[in-house]
Parts: C-alpha cells; sequence; structure tokens
C-alpha cells in the first residue's frame, strides 16, 4: 500500500506543478483535473472513500466545469479557432492521460485486492457530513458559495469586448 500511496503523491505533486507553471489556462485546468483526482486516489488510500468521492463530484466535477465555462468565456473571438486547433496536438494531452492512466490503474488494482485496513475506521455517511456543514458552518458555506458567485460575475465583466465610443465624426464608415 505505500508504494501506492508514494505513486499517487508523485503524480500529485507533478501535475499540481505544472498547474502552476503552464502558461496557456486549459493546460493548466487539465493538470489542475489531474491533481484533484489523483488527490481523490490518496484520499481513497487513507481510507476515506466518501470524502474521495465528494473530491471528485465537487472539485473534479462541479468547480472544474466552472472553470472550463469561465475560460471559454474570457477567449470568446475569431482568433480562438486557431488556437483550439493548437490545444488539439498531442503534446497538449500526452502529459494527463499518462497520468490519469496511471492513477486509474492503479485505483482499480486498489479495488480489485481491497483488503479490510488494519486501523480502526469510523464510518460517516452523507447525512453526518451535510448536518456538518449546514448547522454550525453555514456562514463559511454561504462565504464560499458569494466568493464562487463574484468570481463568476467579475469573470463575465473581464471578458466582455468593451467597444470603445469615438465621436460620430471620427467612426469609421462600415461597408454596404
Amino acid at each position: 500500500m505505500d508504494i501506492f500511496f508514494y505513486i499517487t503523491a508523485f503524480v500529485t505533486l507533478f501535475s499540481t506543478i505544472m498547474v502552476i507553471t503552464r502558461h496557456n489556462p486549459v493546460h493548466a485546468l487539465l493538470y489542475l483535473v489531474i491533481s484533484l483526482l489523483s488527490l481523490s486516489v490518496i484520499f481513497f488510500l487513507l481510507g476515506a472513500p466518501f470524502v474521495a468521492l465528494l473530491e471528485i463530484i465537487i472539485y473534479a466535477g462541479a468547480i472544474m466545469v466552472l472553470f472550463i465555462f469561465v475560460i471559454m468565456l474570457l477567449n470568446l473571438g475569431k482568433e480562438t479557432a486557431a488556437q483550439e486547433k493548437a490545444w488539439l496536438k498531442p503534446t497538449v494531452w500526452i502529459g494527463p492521460v499518462i497520468l490519469s492512466t496511471i492513477l486509474l490503474a492503479e485505483l482499480f488494482y486498489l479495488i480489485i485486492t481491497a483488503q479490510p485496513p488494519s486501523y480502526n475506521l469510523q464510518t460517516v455517511d452523507s447525512k453526518a457530513v451535510a448536518i456538518s456543514l449546514f448547522t454550525p458552518y453555514l456562514i463559511g458555506v454561504e462565504l464560499a458559495a458569494m466568493l464562487l458567485m463574484a468570481g463568476v460575475v467579475g469573470a463575465a465583466h473581464i471578458g466582455q469586448q468593451k467597444k470603445t465610443v469615438l465621436h460620430r465624426f471620427l467612426k469609421e464608415e462600415e461597408p454596404q
């Protein structure tokens, strides 16, 4: 089990470093998805399958879709068609594919050879997590939701292409 933890930790660290060092936001997002998936495998290895599932559903699923939507919103224009063709080259997706294949093979092996853990686990169901989130931590959850909404509104505002308003005499004639 230790070797799988170290492999997953390496994949997590490598993909997180790739997120930080990529200049292209789409490449960074691909590596961020791999980083979040490998973090969920670490949670699974530590005996927290529910947290691993939440990591995949919430972070790798919902929040990454939000990030991709914001990036798509910011990259509107005719010049993005050539950019999208350049993004589909194998040099872009070969790294995330290799890392996710390693994680997938490791996860399948762990599920197939699942042994009961030698340490004492406490099972936490989804109802207990919901009660915990929406009673003492309600303000934190609401603040996080407001922060995400502010980020989306800010990205939409930045993404709007503002046209410069010229005086009517300085405006170029439109071809008819």
